[in-house]
């Protein structure tokens, strides 16, 4: 489900290994909220979160969560949130090496990141939530628009878009872009470079750099809003979801 992998120095690569998608689960976002919280303690000064060549996470589970009651749905998100704001409040500096599409959770959990490094070429990311009948919560489109600022924010975010790598470079969502073997490199790359600066000095500043982010996910704890769960159980989403569930279940041409 996940790989610890060390890279340069005290560098943890974490890498989604879910397959087929990485699609993330309860199981998933717990391990993934556990091994950033943990690498610390286990001698890391920077993290590189990952994914397989291809995709970096196909986001959640959507076939295993409609099976759920609306306490089983409130559960996966509080996890999944948990997660977010595991990687928020990470003392320690992360990369996104996104290795390939990331759609919705995939996206969103690279918002937390202090930096992304995407494979360029046909892969594309964005939150695409309203296109398969999900609202986005406002503590995401927070983490959004700290990226990508207000209003291109809100047209990526209301349209549900997804873009290809090279908008998604120029419009700031991701920092770099590199060949899709070459992305975990230059993430470790990247984050050796800011590692090699004053510790104290790099550390602290970023501290207040992402104070703001950290006074809204660093606890999470009724951070979830009840009407987020209004909305996946309202009859217009569910079908959407359903329909969405069929496809992908259905036999390849």
């Amino acid at each position: 489900m996940l790989d610890i992998l060390p890279q340069d120095g005290d560098i943890h690569e974490i890498r989604l290994a879910r397959a087929p998608v990485n699609a993330m689960d309860t199981a998933l976002v717990d391990a993934l909220r556990e091994a950033v919280r943990n690498a610390p303690a286990n001698g890391a000064r920077g993290i590189v979160l990952s994914g397989a060549q291809g995709m970096f996470s196909a986001g959640v589970d959507v076939p295993a969560l409609i099976q759920r009651d609306r306490a089983g749905v409130r559960a996966f998100w509080e996890a999944f949130f948990a997660m977010c704001g595991a990687v928020a409040a990470s003392p320690v500096p992360t990369v996104a090496a996104i290795t390939g599409h990331s759609p919705a959770g995939g996206a969103v959990l690279s918002l937390f990141c202090d930096y992304r490094v995407m494979a360029h070429g046909v892969y594309k990311i964005g939150l695409n939530e309203v296109q398969v009948g999900l609202s986005v919560p406002e503590p995401i489109q927070y983490a959004m628009r700290r990226i990508v600022g207000p209003y291109r924010a809100e047209r990526l975010l209301t349209a549900g878009a997804l873009v290809d790598a090279e908008q998604a470079h120029a419009i700031g969502l991701v920092d770099e872009l590199a060949t899709v073997e070459q992305v975990v490199t230059r993430a470790v790359l990247w984050l050796g470079d800011l590692l090699k600066l004053p510790s104290k000095a790099m550390l602290r500043t970023r501290a207040i750099a992402r104070a703001d982010l950290v006074a809204m996910w660093g606890d999470t704890t009724g951070l979830l809003d009840p009407g987020f769960l209004d909305d996946f159980f309202a009859e217009e989403t569910q079908a959407v979801l359903h329909a969405l569930v069929a496809r992908l279940k259905a036999p390849k041409a």
